[in-house]
């Protein structure tokens, strides 16, 4: 097993389990404020975005970020929204692979970016419906802090 698989493996749950029963305007506002939260107590600079069927439901960048933020969230959403997956797995993939987004499925890299933090929103027999996004972080916390959040949102549901 490559370095890459057990990750792979790892993040392709993380998408089995972290599904939605439904998801709205109201789910949204209180991801998006759970993740304005956290990243205040712990002092990171990111904006955050939460789009359903391509409309934006959140959006929000703590001081400190740049536009720049939000093209990376634009570049990171674009894959989740091609490919279904989190923009990290994609990432992962590749590099899996040993290929890039532009040679693999022809694709400008200026406007993909297979970088983590976005992750897809997924309602339980139904599929992919939208994006959850933060950027501002080293890709793999970005990542970590989208599915920290939604796994404490759906725990605290089950509560």
């Amino acid at each position: 097993m490559n370095q890459y698989q057990s990750l792979l493996e790892e993040l392709i749950e993380q998408e089995r389990v972290l599904q939605f029963k439904k998801f709205n305007s109201q789910t949204a506002l209180t991801i998006g404020l759970l993740l304005v939260d956290k990243a205040r107590e712990g002092n990171k600079m990111i904006a955050i975005d939460i789009t359903l069927h391509g409309h934006q439901l959140f959006h929000y960048a703590l001081e400190g970020t740049t536009p720049d933020n939000s093209e990376w969230i634009k570049r990171k959403c674009r894959v989740v929204n091609r490919f279904h997956m989190s923009s990290y797995r994609m990432g992962i993939k590749l590099k899996n692979d040993n290929i890039s987004i532009q040679d693999k499925y022809f694709v400008d890299p200026a406007e993909y970016a297979p970088h983590g933090g976005s992750f897809p929103i997924i309602i339980k027999e139904v599929g992919y419906v939208g994006t959850i996004a933060v950027s501002g972080l080293p890709q793999e916390e970005d990542h970590k802090m989208v599915v920290d959040t939604i796994r404490e949102y759906l725990k605290d549901l089950e509560s």
